[in-house]
């Protein structure tokens, strides 16, 4: 067993019996829950986010999806992350803007082509925190995907001393997940309107951060 493969199955069993623990507050403005008929979309989240959002997804993901899959990056902290979202029942594929980035878009193309949903830490994997990188306004564009923000707060956590100030709600606390309205981003756009959906999306889970 690798030293990545087991840091990621001792801290996902960590993290089943903090999740245990906690309490959910959830709203689906977008209503993606209750469709009948799933249409796959972009999950939108920022990277201090993954805790709650991860929480929500063992306790609420439908079962008539077919599954998410997550962008992580090469780096041997993304394949760290890669196993541990597995053990959650979650897919992974491997890139970044400066590692893989092209072949990764290509893989999430496709898997969206085949009704996947796909969670993208946008200011991942290294920041700056709350800057919203270009890569889920070209996936949208690529596939027709609608994009859906989400927000985790807390009502009680620790802040962790990394670029991102990640968060990790502590036990019995409650985490309040919003689904937010989702955007839809037209084919073609020019590079004016590109950065304007992109500054839209950014300002979106800017408000929902604290």
């Amino acid at each position: 067993m690798t030293r990545e493969r087991l840091l990621a199955l001792t801290g996902a069993a960590i993290l089943r019996a903090l999740f245990a623990t906690l309490r959910i507050r959830f709203e689906d403005h977008a209503g993606i829950l209750a469709e009948e008929s799933p249409k796959p979309s972009l999950l939108c989240f920022w990277h201090n986010r993954i805790l709650g959002i991860t929480f929500a997804f063992d306790r609420l993901y439908p079962n008539n999806r077919l599954g998410v899959t997550v962008l992580t990056s090469p780096s041997r902290d993304g394949e760290i992350l890669a196993q541990l979202v597995a053990a959650f029942g979650m897919d992974s594929v491997r890139g970044s803007s400066s590692r893989r980035g092209s072949r990764a878009l290509l893989e999430l193309v496709r898997l969206v082509r085949i009704g996947r949903d796909i969670a993208i830490t946008p200011d991942g994997p290294r920041g700056p925190k709350y800057s919203l990188g270009p890569g889920i306004i070209l996936l949208a564009q690529n596939t027709g995907a609608r994009i859906i923000p989400m927000h985790a707060n807390f009502s009680r956590c620790l802040r962790m001393k990394t670029w991102d100030a990640f968060i990790i709600p502590l036990p019995f606390s409650k985490v309040s997940v919003t689904i937010g309205t989702p955007l839809e981003i037209p084919e073609n756009l020019s590079g004016d309107e590109f950065e304007a959906a992109r500054k839209q999306l950014e300002e979106l889970l800017k408000h929902g951060a604290d």
